[in-house]
């Protein structure tokens, strides 16, 4: 997007890069691809956001196959420094499973380590040039496809989209309800929600105090899938605002702040990853606890 820099004033040129590439059924009936942020939220719910799901989806095959060259290629010698560093991602996340599952499950392992590693790849999205592969998407849409190059839209960052956090979010939260039925049943389930935190012994007061058990635990347990997606697309979108912002400045200057604040976003993007992994351990832990 360089050359639009000239066109575009600061706002446009920041709305167009926090713009997804959207496919969806306009009001007519048509479906089509979103040419303006307007016809994009005009789509509604039929909107789709390419971008999102696309590198999303790949990130996520670049991890199974990552994993699955090393897997094949591991031998009990001495190992390479590609094998040897996802041998300590993965005692990393065991060890962080360990200490925090205090179920019995095969799966917390594997879920908890797709987490972190794919959510650490789509935040590393982030650390590349923030007109690099957008001002590309350009280009190929101009000459390949005969678009408008102002009506191309190409977000590379998935966290910062709330519909894939949320997505992944509410995904672990389907999983401790089916986690919480099978290890407590239905009845064992349906009681923590009417005999927490408030459990009298009064048999008269407890059943006074359920209705407002039920309330405060489902507002406890609604709130954790949405806040496990906020707090992840919040840091990202923070971030990749901060790029952004850095890109409209004189080049030289970019350079001196780029530089630094991407250095300190490595820390943020594998923290974010870490934070989500932590607390789906942790949730799902709880739903296995039987109190």
């Amino acid at each position: 997007m360089a050359a639009e820099e000239h066109t575009l004033t600061s706002s446009e040129y920041i709305q167009h890069h926090l713009t997804n590439m959207t496919y969806g059924k306009m009001p007519d009936g048509t479906w089509k691809l979103a040419e303006t942020a307007a016809e994009a939220k005009d789509m509604g719910f039929t909107a789709i956001h390419l971008d999102s799901m696309g590198w999303s989806i790949g990130l996520g095959l670049i991890f199974c196959l990552l994993f699955w060259i090393v897997a094949k290629a591991a031998n009990a010698g001495i190992p390479g420094k590609f094998q040897s560093a996802i041998e300590m991602i993965i005692e990393f996340v065991d060890s962080s499973v360990r200490d925090t599952f205090h179920g019995k499950s095969r799966l917390i392992a594997p879920l908890a380590l797709t987490i972190f590693v794919w959510i650490f790849l789509m935040n590393l999205m982030d650390l590349i040039p923030v007109d690099f592969i957008p001002y590309t998407a350009q280009l190929i849409g101009a000459h390949v496809f005969g678009m408008d190059p102002h009506h191309v839209y190409f977000k590379i960052v998935p966290t910062t989209d709330p519909n894939v956090t949320l997505g992944m979010a509410l995904s672990v939260f389907a999983l401790t309800i089916f986690y919480s039925i099978r290890e407590k049943g239905l009845v064992g389930f349906g009681a923590e929600f009417a005999l927490n935190p408030f459990n009298p012994s009064n048999p008269l007061l407890k059943a006074l105090l359920i209705p407002v058990n039920i309330l405060l635990e489902l507002v406890t347990f609604i709130a954790r899938p949405i806040s496990l997606a906020l707090r992840l697309f919040g840091n990202m979108y923070a971030g990749e605002l901060i790029f952004i912002l850095i890109a409209l400045l004189p080049f030289w200057v970019q350079w001196a702040l780029s530089v630094p604040w991407a250095i300190f976003h490595i820390l943020i993007i594998t923290l974010q990853a870490f934070i989500f992994m932590m607390l789906t351990i942790v949730y799902m832990s709880m739903a296995t606890e039987k109190h």
